[in-house]
Parts: C-alpha cells; structure tokens; sequence
C-alpha cells in the first residue's frame, strides 16, 4: 500500500491564536509529508509494503535491522502526527468519561495539566508527551524522544502534545511552556473520550 498524508478535519487558521496558521501549514504539509514520503521509500519493494504503519511499529524490534530506524523515524512521524491532529479543536470542553478517569486517576484535573504539562516542557530535546492506557487499562503519562511512539511499547495513547520545535517555534519561539499552556486550549476532549471509550468499552 501507499501510506498517504491525511487530510485536516479543519482549516489551518481554525485554531489561531493559540496555533497560527503559518505553523499549521508548515507542520502538516511540509513536515509531515516528509515523514510520509520517506516512510513510503523505506517499505517499498519490501515484504513490509502492504502492512500498515501501525502493525510495523508495534513489532519494531522484530524488523529487518536495515529498515528498523526508517520505519521507527519515518513511520512513527507519520503515525504521531496522524494521531495528533483530530486531538485538536477550539472550545472543547473537558468533560465525558475519560475526564472522570482523570480526575480519579490524579485527584483532580488541574493536578493532571501540572503533570502532563511537566512530561512536555521537561522532554530533552525533541519528542512527545502522552497520556496513555497501560495493560491494566490504567492511566498514565509518558513521554517519548525523536518519532518514538507509545503503541511500540504496548501503550495505548489518548492524547498527546508535539514537542518537536517544528511545532510551535514561529509563534512561542523558544517558550516551550507558553506552547504548552496554550494547547489546553485546543484539546479536543471529544475525541480524547471517544479513544478512551473504545478500549474500555
């Protein structure tokens, strides 16, 4: 199969002020596509062709050594943003199931914003931050360098933030936890809920 970029359930001006459209357009066409192309060039002509991304990553250590760090860079680029984009959307409140398990889970949201909000701005160097379901179906948070991906792992993520300077740059620069701040504002808890929902179910 040819993996393929896909498309924004939304304009790129649709989050502003807290993403500019400039950086929208700039991560998702440019960056993203990146990963989706050298993705493609890894697998093809190989027996892996016809897998999807997310079978490939979730055996990433029983790969072809040859290809393993492609797949892992290119192929977890692809997935992480795939997964990233319908996270996003303005005046969402944060409310359903999942919000419940949080607050259980840590005592209240707010604590919750502290921690995911620290897994960010403390991830050296470029990478991600999750909130994931472990194997029990419990809670928890993470963080990943570079592409790497919870799913690798045995994780099931529900929600996440890009770290990776591509990200947020033009508009917060170097303030990482301005970024940070900000993306609480965007946080689709719809589809937060509804990720949470199908494993749980």
């Amino acid at each position: 199969m040819v993996h393929v970029l896909p498309e924004l359930a939304y304009a790129y001006n649709s989050l502003e002020p807290f993403i500019d459209e400039a950086t929208m357009r700039i991560h998702h066409d440019k960056h993203h596509q990146a990963y989706v192309d050298k993705f493609n060039a890894a697998v093809k002509a190989t027996p892996l062709e016809e897998k999807s991304v997310e079978e490939l990553l979730k055996d990433i250590d029983d790969l072809p050594e040859s290809v393993k760090s492609a797949i892992k860079n290119n192929g977890g680029g692809h997935y992480n943003h795939s997964f990233f984009w319908p996270l996003l959307k303005k005046d969402v409140p944060a409310k359903g199931l999942v919000v419940d398990a949080i607050i259980k889970k840590f005592g209240s949201f707010d604590v919750f914003k502290k921690q995911f909000s620290s897994e960010a701005l403390t991830q050296f160097g470029s990478g991600w931050a999750w909130l994931v379901l472990n194997e029990k179906k419990e809670l928890e948070l993470m963080k990943t360098a570079n592409q790497d991906t919870p799913i690798s792992v045995g994780k099931v993520p529900l929600l996440c933030i890009d770290v990776w300077e591509h990200a947020y740059y033009l508009r917060y620069q170097n303030k990482r936890a301005d970024y940070i701040e900000a993306f609480f504002n965007i946080i689709n808890w719809g589809k937060v809920n509804e990720l949470y929902l199908a494993v749980m179910k």
